[in-house]
């Protein structure tokens, strides 16, 4: 291709070469001439150019200095700073426990938490393969008496087990209840096995055995409960400060007697406060190490033991989140521990909800714990591993930190997502409430036309898994009320029935009449202590689309095989909040009741309370009438007002002595 005069060739096209047709020198020349800007002017202003672009060089130069020299000393720098905050946090903590270690406790307790695992990872980064070649002997030689050292070992557990439930149930027989119910729990997991002859029962025995020391440890060791309690307590107090957004969002009024006002904020500020931790790490650190600490005692694979780690902080959905990188490749087996970790526990936004509720904090979150060793236990005892795994013996999985770019947009993206979780509550609350409703009178209906009156969905409950909450330890009397709400949670969700178990903790503590005619307005606060941990999960039926639907977006071509395993993961799920529940009837301690005397000397008999319930149902029980005289048995025959007392008594509660 060419043109007269100037040549274009396609070869200059490939190389870019301008088109001088098109080029503006002749009226540049034309401009000059015309008393233009000549070319002398133009190098004048080039020269001043120069100048100012070496003037801000010279300005800058201290600044790139700097930059440089950070760049080159970035680790002594970083030392230097992380040194400084040390130090200054070292004078902050001695001044704290110097001015009050009591009130420092706490703070001791962290402080050493987190120094341990610093110094543990400092130790393992630059000893570990020097502590690891010097113990090599002594590992060979463990492993070869292991065949007969873990028999051994196995039989002492057994026996000190059986020594102490002899000795501790001998003072409260009706634990023998929660153990029974344990033991069936297990059987029957057993007979649903996939596999029996591939159980592992490395996993099983690990898996029960850390529950059984977790829930030892919180219900039964003063500092487990003070512990658990101090933490349910902060979680309470830091839940509180919901009330400065959303009093300023929907004014004191609504969140004072509007439940949606009043409770669903909470997941708004907790899924807040959860992505701002993710994006810190923290989240991730603590799953990490809860997660290491269940692998290498149970023998399960790093994705699978992640998962359910995860659970204990995070939802159904969420969790698999951790692991969706290596879904695709997951055996069966472990898909199904994946799937029984999430129907297993609650997600912690939520669990600030039932808090709210007036639920037990500390049962909730020791439910939560306990849950994930149970539920890997029993996972593989359902569906045992009989594929080869992809990710057996791998030391561990790489966790992303969210894609946020500071913290702020954290908090944000946390807040912004928990909306949709509000509306699905609300929505979710909405229906099966009016579902319930239309339930019991179309149940109410039938039931007339066979003289059967008050037919509800709650009694028919109440006798078919009646027995199963007896097994799990509550008192015959109280089944029927558990039973009605393990029905709720399985065929609706725990959310209602949790607010129901709210109902009957609230006339407890209020001092209510226990019996209104035939009907039972509470429970007893060890029913309440089983029922607590048995609906501590989300094992029901509306949870199958939820579990199903999330996994499936994660991996589409594995949906066949997520719907294969959804039905046992749930049963198996159901099972391990009912073996917690076991556990927490086994280890229950009854709360002594002070001296009553004493108490009703302090009280100005105003309002009522379950210590008064308490006390005036042992003054009914103690006084006797006979030939129109009144006396009174026990302590309370030495009280001068113990006529005063039972007349005071008389005015709230119904008894024969009145």
């Amino acid at each position: 291709l060419k043109m007269e005069g100037n040549q274009i060739t396609l070869a200059s096209l490939d190389k870019g070469t301008d088109n001088p047709a098109f080029s503006f020198e002749g009226e540049n020349r034309h401009y000059e001439e015309c008393g233009g800007p000549s070319s002398e002017n133009q190098e004048e202003r080039r020269k001043g150019k120069g100048r100012v672009s070496s003037y801000c060089r010279k300005a800058l130069q201290p600044a790139s200095k700097a930059k440089h020299f950070c760049k080159a000393h970035a680790k002594v720098l970083r030392r230097v700073v992380l040194g400084l905050l040390g130090v200054a946090y070292l004078c902050y903590f001695i001044a704290a426990c110097y001015l009050n270690f009591q009130r420092a406790l706490a703070l001791v307790v962290i402080t050493a938490v987190v120094a341990f695992f610093i110094c543990w990872e400092i130790f393992q980064k630059h000893c570990g393969a020097k502590v690891l070649l010097l113990l090599r002997p002594v590992g060979k030689c463990f492993q070869k008496s292991w065949p007969w050292l873990k028999w051994l070992l196995w039989v002492a557990l057994l026996a000190g087990l059986i020594v102490w439930l002899v000795l501790d149930t001998g003072r409260n027989p009706e634990q023998l209840i929660s153990l029974g119910g344990f033991c069936f729990l297990v059987l029957f997991l057993f007979a649903c096995s996939k596999h029996h002859g591939a159980v592992s029962w490395r996993a099983v025995f690990w898996g029960l055995g850390l529950e059984f020391l977790l829930g030892l440890f919180v219900l039964r060791t003063t500092p487990g409960t003070q512990a658990f309690q101090w933490l349910g307590d902060q979680v309470q107090y830091f839940l509180g400060y919901t009330t400065a957004g959303s009093s300023f969002v929907f004014g004191n009024t609504l969140i004072e007697e509007v439940f949606a006002f009043q409770t669903l904020p909470i997941i708004v500020f907790f899924s807040c406060v959860m992505s701002i931790l993710y994006y810190l790490g923290v989240m991730q650190w603590l799953i990490l190490k809860i997660s290491w600490l269940l692998q290498i005692s149970m023998g399960t694979t790093a994705t699978e033991t992640l998962s359910v780690a995860g659970n204990i902080f995070v939802g159904q959905t969420e969790a698999p989140l951790l692991i969706r990188p290596y879904l695709t490749d997951m055996t069966l087996s472990e898909i199904h521990a994946v799937m029984t970790g999430g129907f297993s526990t609650i997600a912690g936004s939520v669990m600030g909800a039932y808090i709210s509720f007036g639920i037990d904090a500390a049962s909730l979150i020791a439910a939560s714990v306990m849950a994930a060793p149970c539920a890997l236990a029993m996972a593989k005892l359902v569906y045992p591993e009989v594929e080869e795994s992809k990710f057996k013996g791998k030391a561990s999985i790489r966790l992303s930190r969210g894609e946020e770019q500071n913290i702020l947009e954290a908090a944000s993206n946390g807040a912004a997502t928990s909306v949709g979780l509000v509306a699905n509550i609300a929505a979710n609350l909405i229906a099966f409430l009016a579902v319930l409703e239309f339930i019991n009178a179309a149940l109410r209906w039938f039931g007339e036309m066979v003289d059967i009156q008050g037919l509800t969905f709650q009694v028919i409950c109440s006798y078919v898994l009646m027995p199963l909450a007896f097994l799990m330890g509550a008192d015959w009397a109280d089944s029927p009320l558990v039973a009605e709400l393990l029905g709720i949670k399985i065929f609706l969700n725990e959310f209602v029935a949790y607010q129901q178990l709210a109902t009957y903790k609230k006339n407890r503590l209020m001092g209510v009449e226990e019996w209104d005619g035939s009907r039972k307005q509470w429970i007893s606060e060890r029913a309440e202590s089983i029922t607590t941990f048995a609906l501590c999960g989300f094992a029901n039926l509306s949870s199958i689309g939820i579990t199903l639907g999330g996994l499936s977006s994660m991996v589409p071509q594995r949906k066949g095989d997520f719907a294969s395993v959804v039905l046992r993961a749930l049963l198996t799920g159901m099972c391990v909040s009912m073996l917690n529940a076991c556990l927490a009837g086994l280890l229950h301690v009854p709360t002594e009741v002070g001296d009553c005397a004493m108490f009703f000397s302090t009280t100005n008999f105003s309002s009522t309370s379950y210590t008064m319930y308490t006390c005036c149902k042992q003054l009914f029980a103690s006084s006797v009438f006979q030939n129109g005289s009144l006396s009174f048995t026990g302590s309370w025959d030495e009280q001068a007002d113990s006529v005063l007392w039972l007349k005071e008594c008389c005015t709230y509660y119904n008894h024969t002595s009145c």
